[in-house]
């Protein structure tokens, strides 16, 4: 009896806290006094200013940015039809590397690669990574639900930017942002197609600019990218870094990370050395390249210490080639740069992105310390033979190799420390020239002994040579190396 009594006892204790609960939910919720999201909380603030601890200013920085959500949705929508998606296909000859290579045929085989690219023209011209597409033999467009052959316009090893075509009309094209008026923390959208994940979009800030992450094996690179933490993964590379308004401030090129996935680090590439990049190549064929006829250094304390200096901005000079714009300027090693054209240079990746943007023959103004003293100097900048003109591209090439090269140009050839040479530029993977196993990008100086001069010169030998042959030049990295082999 006692138990039948107390659990009546606790029934009915228990039904009355619940009634209560439930009104003084009701009551809560009708008077507002508990906000469930941060948009009632200025409800609260607004009609009950009296309560302690809610104040004006505090609602507001609490308030979410509705504003920027809805900028995220334009952005998309603006940006990402002129996102695609590429497609690579390349052919090689597969060698195990040991004795029975030399009783067997090579085996073909075939790699595929997969990247982004970024609509710029309605005929058909799409900017890229030069990553993305190096080395293909065939390369496909993927936009919407249809899929187009591309042909590839031209290269920029020194930005890491190509650019490929294909032949349709009526593209939607991105419009161009001014990629120097960009801000740190400021909100920043990619778009590209992460491990085939078609026309995905991602959102965060822009981190830095001007970084210089030494990713670039360019005799000549460029590197002054802009940082973002919005999500960059493989397949990214080549997509579209947009600001709120769906226009393009950069082209995703690399992410830093120790496991090849996003870490928090993605690099773009801006949209105004972008915009040169496509312009040259689509008019002449290759980028304008201007040059200086120097080398820079970044100040940090240690030489600002040494040589005595005040303050760490502007860049010093650490090399003056021969010959050069810099040498007619009379510019000397340890010279600091202060400004260019009344523009306070920071950093050497700044540098090199101010001057990335002009043409040969265009003169910048410099402010230069030397000795304690401000001088100014002015400086015309040139092509990469040493004039102001513009210069077309001109590569030769051989049907019977199946390899096309050019000329090393002057200023090269000064960097390098060598008198004559060609390049290789690309060959097919099946050719003879394939089978000496010369790389693309190689320098060749001599043949047997014989100074190179011309590219026809270096086609001509090799199609009529007989015998045990060796070739001598430069490689990427810097190195003097030869290639034996016998015809």
């Amino acid at each position: 009896m006692k138990r039948s009594a107390l659990l009546l006892i606790f029934g009915t204790s228990l039904f009355s806290a619940l009634i209560a609960s439930y009104f003084t939910v009701q009551l809560i919720q009708r008077e507002k006094l508990v906000p469930e999201t941060d948009s009632e909380l200025v409800a609260i603030n607004n009609e009950h200013p009296e309560i302690p601890g809610f104040t004006p200013q505090l609602t507001k920085r609490t308030l979410p940015d509705l504003s920027a959500s809805e900028d995220f949705v334009l952005a998309s929508n603006r940006s990402q039809s002129s996102v695609v998606f590429i497609q690579t296909l390349s052919e090689y000859e597969y060698r195990t590397g040991s004795w029975l290579d030399w009783f067997f045929e090579p085996r073909n085989s075939q790699q595929i690669g997969s990247g982004s690219g970024v609509i710029l023209s309605e005929d058909g011209y799409i900017v890229t990574n030069n990553h993305v597409i190096d080395n293909a033999d065939r390369i496909q467009v993927v936009h919407g639900k249809r899929t187009y052959d591309a042909e590839l316009i031209g290269t920029d090893p020194s930005t890491d930017l190509a650019v490929i075509k294909v032949n349709v009309s009526g593209l939607p094209p991105i419009a161009f942002g001014n990629s120097e008026s960009v801000n740190v923390g400021e909100w920043v959208l990619a778009v590209g197609n992460p491990f085939n994940l078609t026309s995905t979009v991602t959102a965060g800030i822009v981190s830095a600019k001007g970084r210089n992450i030494n990713i670039l094996k360019d005799k000549f690179p460029i590197e002054s990218f802009i940082q973002t933490d919005a999500a960059i993964n493989p397949g990214n590379s080549g997509g579209a870094l947009v600001n709120t308004e769906g226009k393009l401030v950069g082209i995703n090129t690399a992410i830093l990370s120790r496991t090849g996935t996003y870490a928090g680090y993605g690099f773009a590439v801006p949209s105004n050395i972008v915009k040169k990049v496509y312009e040259d190549i689509k008019r002449y064929g290759e980028v304008q390249k201007a040059f200086t006829g120097a080398e820079f250094i970044d100040i940090n304390s240690e030489l600002a210490d040494k040589m005595e200096l005040q303050n760490l901005s502007g860049v010093i000079v650490a090399n003056v080639q021969r010959d050069g714009a810099a040498a007619k300027s009379n510019l000397e090693k340890g010279d600091v740069i202060r400004t260019i054209n009344g523009k306070p240079i920071d950093s050497k990746a700044y540098l090199e992105e101010y001057i990335g943007n002009l043409y040969p023959g265009d003169e910048l103004n410099l402010a230069v310390e030397r000795d304690g003293k401000t001088i100014q100097k002015k400086l015309t900048l040139t092509n990469r033979e040493g004039g102001t003109g513009i210069i077309k591209r001109a590569i030769y090439s051989s049907e019977w190799l199946g390899a096309r090269f050019e000329a090393v140009s002057k200023v090269e050839r000064d960097l390098l420390g060598i008198r004559n040479g060609i390049k290789v530029v690309d060959y097919k993977r099946t050719g003879p020239f394939a089978e000496l196993g010369i790389p693309e990008g190689f320098i060749v100086t001599n043949i047997n002994n014989t100074p190179i001069e011309s590219p026809k010169e270096f086609a001509d030998i090799l199609e009529r040579i007989q015998g045990r042959v060796i070739i001598a030049g430069i490689d990427k990295r810097g190195r003097k190396v030869y290639y034996p082999y016998r015809f």
